[in-house]
């Protein structure tokens, strides 16, 4: 039987990757993916690019990961940035990073308004994409990432070529409808596993999240994962777990208490 603490993930960026100038933290931070895991007390790690960081080659990148449960690593990265290249470079990881187990789709439709394309990829590269993933080699899981404010759009035909979809609500003051957008996400990929992604920082107003938004978000989940509505819970980030932040603190004691609980 498998615990809470096996289906909880963190998000990992390099080390300072989210800046007073551009989000509001109070303060760089020095982080690393691996001991932003170890603080939070989790041992499922999805590393994305942002801001072009980390570059290939990954082999040092991805060292440190070996000692992780379960690695996941973007093949699409913040701000919906992907090359062929480094999808290539991502896919090659399995011949030496043996718990990795997906990719990642970050902001996969983050694209321009005024762009042709619906998703950072096509659904024909999409579908190329998850034949790599399928073989030859061992298989990979293909991950995707869906905000509440998208789940309107026409969407679904690219949701549903994703084995997991992460559900994030960019704004604190939304999680009162996070129900909705789950029903509403359960309608246009029902095959599925649905992921609640958990900022344990207000990204888009930059300013802390409160201990009572972090709990809704957490115990909310909690419900989901006991009666299978959801697969996973994300936290969000590790490079914001070293600020000592009241909403990080918090989700350290709640993983604390309910990571060894059964599921």
């Amino acid at each position: 039987m498998s615990q809470v603490r096996d289906h909880l993930w963190i998000w990992a960026h390099e080390a300072g990757s989210h800046t007073t100038a551009e989000w509001g933290v109070p303060e760089p931070s020095r982080m690393t993916p691996v001991e932003g895991a170890v603080y939070l007390g989790v041992s499922n790690v999805i590393l994305v690019r942002y801001n072009g960081r980390p570059a290939p080659p990954y082999h040092q990148y991805a060292l440190p990961l070996r000692a992780m449960r379960e690695v996941v690593w973007s093949v699409v990265g913040a701000g919906a940035s992907t090359n062929p290249a480094d999808r290539a470079a991502v896919i090659a990881l399995r011949d030496e990073l043996p718990n990795l187990t997906g990719v990642m789709l970050d902001d996969m439709f983050g694209v321009p308004a005024d762009s042709e394309q619906v998703a950072a990829l096509s659904l024909a590269e999409i579908r190329e994409l998850r034949g790599v993933l399928r073989g030859p080699g061992r298989p990979l899981n293909l991950w995707g990432v869906t905000y509440s404010h998208e789940l309107t759009r026409p969407i679904s035909e690219y949701l549903s070529l994703c084995d997991k979809i992460s559900l994030w609500t960019s704004q604190a003051s939304q999680l009162a409808h996070l129900e909705r957008h789950l029903v509403a996400l359960e309608k246009l990929a029902p095959s599925a596993d649905k992921v609640l992604g958990c900022y344990m920082w207000d990204y888009e107003p930059k300013q802390p999240m409160s201990v009572a938004s972090m709990e809704l978000q957490c115990e909310q989940g909690l419900r989901w994962l006991r009666n299978g509505r959801i697969s996973d819970m994300i936290f969000l980030a590790t490079c914001i777990c070293d600020l000592d932040l009241d909403a990080v603190e918090w989700t350290r004691r709640w993983i604390t208490d309910v990571g060894c609980q059964p599921l």
